[in-house]
């Protein structure tokens, strides 16, 4: 990498041609200027300029070092324009969680969305190996995780946690006390509906309880909102995180009922470290601690 104050030196030497106005415009004296360019065509290894008397030419490796400080100074000149342009309601935000958390963050971002015309807002729900992938990979700017990470790529800021919940429908009556009260009403399988059973059952029945794999299955749901669908219908029983039950339509058709041994799930905001200071990802970071808050307030 070639030095980027002699390059700059040079660069306004090509432009004024002369090597007193180059000292008065960069505030140096001129054998300043002169010692400037003796070291950059020391570290390109070749002279950039011929001298013609009092006057000067440029060879041609001068010609393309000019190019390379111009072209410099003009990256440099964006860079200071996005800085003193960071628009919070401009650009791309890439947002990755769960689908229960996602359900419950939306309805915060739309108020941003409606306001912000030139905002590009990607919400992806994604089991928690693909959000981490994605964010290492660059795809996602901001996540929610269920524990630190520990990347040194990555910052980790504790939200809070969230309860798995066991839900059963809203006409529900008295205490679950053994597991085959829930195995006859059948399991509302999702993709992570086998993972919460075997994390809140096997907790709850130890003895009893089968596996994940043995679960009497009455239906499987890929879509997060209508999980709890037939729960509502009063034909089975499913597992899901607060955010999921607190954001479905139906709320009131629904209800958590407690187990003996409850079980809570750590919740990380995590984002890239050269992405943490934009105005447009601060406040998306401040929208997710809020939904958080909210989960938080729910016990």
């Amino acid at each position: 990498m070639l030095n980027a104050t002699w390059l700059e030196t040079f660069t306004t030497l090509c432009e004024t041609a002369h090597f007193t106005r180059t000292a008065e415009r960069l505030n140096m004296t001129q054998p300043g200027v002169s010692q400037h360019l003796r070291k950059l065509e020391g570290q390109v290894g070749q002279a950039l300029i011929l001298r013609h008397g009092k006057g000067f030419s440029l060879t041609p490796v001068g010609e393309a070092v000019f190019a390379l400080g111009l072209s410099r100074r003009a990256e440099e000149e964006r860079l200071r324009e996005a800085i003193e342009t960071d628009d919070r309601d401009s650009g791309a935000v890439h947002i990755a969680c769960s689908g229960s958390f996602a359900m419950l963050l939306y309805p915060d971002l739309l108020p941003w969305m409606q306001q912000a015309p030139d905002l590009s807002l990607h919400l992806e729900a994604a089991p928690q190996t693909a959000v981490l992938a994605g964010l290492l990979e660059g795809r996602f700017d901001l996540a929610v995780l269920d524990r630190d990470p520990g990347q040194v790529r990555l910052e980790a800021q504790y939200l809070g946690r969230e309860e798995l919940c066991l839900l059963l429908p809203a006409s529900s009556t008295g205490r679950i006390d053994d597991f085959q009260q829930l195995d006859a009403r059948g399991f509302v399988a999702h993709p992570d509906g086998y993972a919460y059973a075997d994390d809140l059952l096997r907790l709850n029945f130890p003895k009893s309880y089968p596996g994940a794999d043995r679960l009497r299955l009455r239906a499987y749901v890929n879509q997060i909102g209508q999980i709890p669908a037939p729960v509502a219908k009063g034909i089975s029983y499913t597992l899901l995180p607060r955010s999921g039950v607190e954001a479905y339509a139906d709320r009131d058709q629904v209800q958590i009922v407690p187990l003996a041994k409850r079980r809570w799930h750590d919740l990380w905001l995590v984002s890239r470290r050269e992405r943490v200071s934009g105005a447009r990802f601060i406040h998306a970071s401040n929208l997710i601690r809020t939904a958080a808050r909210r989960l938080s307030d729910m016990g």
